[in-house]
Formats: structure tokens, C-alpha cells, sequence
């Protein structure tokens, strides 16, 4: 009967062993795939307002685009080879995720190139383009 215990207690005690680890592996993997991820996640928002950045952070990101993301996006960030980055309906954490991990074979990391405080100014930039029309000169 004692032997019968011993051998319930190290059955359960395996199992619960194996259960963790796989519970946490799998929290490894959705880490892996969000960060690699085309989609935002859908639990995820973003505030309808924020404190708009002062203009000199708006200024430097927009240097910053100009130097490391213009080639791809177009100096007018309208789109080139990547796509327009007006009016960005993303989270503004997805956004930094693009930016710092890219994508697979379609855009690079920037992660090693820029700060995270060059990021923010990159992130401010992009928040200020807004999709409105030049205006139409009627004369």
C-alpha cells in the first residue's frame, strides 16, 4: 500500500512538472509570434486622445525618418516600397514593436540603430501625419 502512494505522489508530482513547463513554453511562443506578429493584437487599444509632443520632437523624428525610413516609405511617408504611414490606425506600442523588431523579409530591424528615445521621436513624427489633401488653387 505504501509503495501504491509513493508511486501516486510521483506520478502527480511528474505530471504537475510537465504541465508548467508546458504552460510556459507556450507563453514563450505567443511572446515570440506577438513580437513577429503583421496583426496588433485585439485586445489591445490606444487612447483617442493624447497631449500632443512639442514641435522640436516632432522635428527631430522627422529627421530621423528622413535618414532612416524615406528610402522605403518616401520622403513624404506616403509610401514607396512600404507602405503610407498617414493617419496610422495602431496602437502606439505595436507601432514601436514595427519599428524596433520589422518584419521578416520585409523591413528591418531598427532596434540596434536607433534609442528608444529616438523611437519616441520617430513615433511622435508618424502620429503627426494626418491624411488631409493639399489645398486646390482655383485661379
Amino acid at each position: 500500500m505504501n509503495r501504491e502512494w509513493k508511486a501516486l505522489g510521483i506520478a502527480l508530482c511528474a505530471s504537475a512538472v510537465s504541465l508548467s513547463g508546458m504552460f510556459g513554453f507556450a507563453q514563450v511562443l505567443r511572446n515570440k509570434a506577438r513580437a513577429t506578429s503583421h496583426e496588433q493584437p485585439t485586445n489591445e487599444t490606444w487612447p483617442l486622445w493624447q497631449p500632443a509632443p512639442a514641435p522640436e520632437v516632432i522635428a527631430a523624428g522627422g529627421k530621423l525618418f528622413l535618414n532612416s525610413c524615406a528610402h522605403c516609405h518616401g520622403a513624404d511617408a506616403r509610401g514607396d516600397e512600404g507602405p503610407d504611414l498617414h493617419d496610422l490606425q495602431m496602437s502606439d506600442r505595436h507601432i514601436v514593436n514595427v519599428i524596433k523588431n520589422g518584419f521578416k523579409g520585409e523591413m528591418p530591424s531598427f532596434a540596434k540603430k536607433h534609442s528608444d528615445a529616438e523611437i519616441a521621436k520617430l513615433l511622435a513624427y508618424l502620429r503627426s501625419l494626418k491624411n488631409e489633401s493639399p489645398p486646390v488653387n482655383d485661379q
